[in-house]
């Protein structure tokens, strides 16, 4: 199990430090208060640091000092952030001394000074969410709707815990994606390896026992000796090096016009179509029960949620229901002529207007598609290696028995 080292508030004084174990670092956080302590800072102790070593490093006035100023903020972090801040609050810490006390316990450097600043911003008598806003990149718009309706309602404290617990199951899902691919993509990495290895270097060195042949050779090991042909040119492996030099430039530089492609191709292609709708309408459907919940307006949570959808064409689609519903219309009879989203979900949302509890059965198309996306993922998962098996055993199958072949026709010759 991994171990977290932590700093938390004992009594309005005090502060200590120590080691525990945890399988997350919101289970450290949850584990800590429920013991009395207000934690401050919880980070996971990295591969081969002795539980013994990282409290001494917490201890350590200078810890985190060797961090590299150019380090990025991850998502879990600013997830992080908005825990301890809660936390804080909740506790009865003014906002100025808690954002003072995560800054300072912060071990990303960029992201201390971005806290920094928060800090001052806030003392000068700026709101928090319009100081966020000036970090698009950190904080989307999202958060700082949510932040900015605490705010105004009173439960900033209240706002921040939802929106962390919502940004961390966005976290698990992809991870899960993730965590799915790894294996398979290490699989291909490496057969297609040995595989350009064999062509490039192996085969060749057989093809001169059989050039006395010629064209008596069986047809699999011309085609092998063809294939193996192609990594001994040098103009053709130049020109896929240009190619592939060209194919990821054209991605960087027209990568939008490549999204919005993909976008439509990916409703189309069979199984793909599915697996993209689940992970939509599931992210979706759970940023606007969080954004409901939270006191936010429909026509609002349109404009906040169609960015968060990745589908160019989604996203489109959710956004038109915004002047639709401005007129008078309604989300559920949009979604329905949309054409593009389930029937199950867009019945459930016209139901939840009628019933005047639309963001209960947002949260049940959020729980749903979940599930549904969870099944899917372990569906892909437990696919995706055997076949991938399956084809690397067919390819490697292929070159020894075009080898093998004219081996044996030598041999029945001589008999």
């Amino acid at each position: 199990m991994p171990h977290f080292s932590y700093k938390a508030k004992k009594g309005p004084k005090e502060i200590v430090s120590g080691v525990m174990e945890a399988q997350t670092a919101e289970e450290a956080i949850d584990a800590l208060s429920d013991s009395g302590l207000l934690p401050i800072t919880v980070t996971e102790i990295k591969a081969g640091v002795s539980p013994k070593e990282a409290a001494s490093e917490l201890r350590s006035p200078a810890a985190g000092s060797k961090t590299s100023l150019f380090s990025r903020v991850k998502s879990s972090e600013i997830t992080l952030f908005g825990r301890q801040l809660a936390s804080l609050l909740k506790a009865g810490v003014p906002i100025l001394r808690a954002l003072s006390i995560i800054s300072d316990q912060s071990a990303n450097p960029r992201f201390k000074k971005i806290l920094s600043h928060v800090h001052e911003e806030v003392k000068d008598g700026s709101p928090l969410s319009s100081v966020l806003a000036k970090y698009p990149k950190f904080f989307p718009p999202i958060y700082i709707a949510m932040v900015r309706t605490g705010e105004d309602s009173g439960t900033l404290q209240e706002v921040l815990t939802r929106i962390s617990d919502y940004r961390k199951k966005q976290e698990e899902v992809f991870s899960r994606v993730r965590t799915a691919m790894a294996y398979p993509a290490l699989m291909a990495i490496t057969g297609a390896g040995t595989i350009i290895f064999m062509l490039a270097f192996v085969i060749p060195k057989l093809t001169s026992l059989f050039s006395s042949m010629g064209e008596h050779l069986p047809l699999p090991t011309r085609i092998l000796m063809a294939s193996s042909a192609v990594f001994q040119n040098r103009w053709l492996l130049a020109a896929a090096a240009f190619g592939a030099a060209a194919a990821v430039l054209l991605f960087r530089f027209q990568g939008k016009k490549m999204h919005v492609l993909w976008s439509h191709l990916s409703l189309k292609i069979p199984f793909v179509k599915d697996f993209v709708m689940k992970v939509e309408i599931a992210r979706f459907a759970r940023t606007f029960e969080l954004l409901m919940k939270s006191g936010i307006p429909v026509l609002r949570a349109i404009e906040i949620t169609a960015p968060v959808l990745d589908n160019v064409v989604l996203r489109n689609e959710i956004a038109r229901k915004h002047d639709e519903i401005a007129g008078g219309g309604s989300l559920g009879q949009g979604l329905k002529q949309a054409k593009v989203f389930p029937l199950f979900m867009t019945n459930l949302v016209s139901v939840g207007e009628e019933s005047g509890k639309l963001d209960e059965a947002m949260g049940e198309i959020a729980d749903y598609y979940e599930q549904q996306t969870d099944e899917a993922i372990r569906i892909m998962t437990s696919l995706l290696e055997p076949l991938m098996i399956l084809g690397m055993g067919l390819v490697v199958g292929f070159i020894v028995i075009a080898m093998l072949l004219p081996m044996f026709e030598l041999n029945l010759a001589v008999k």
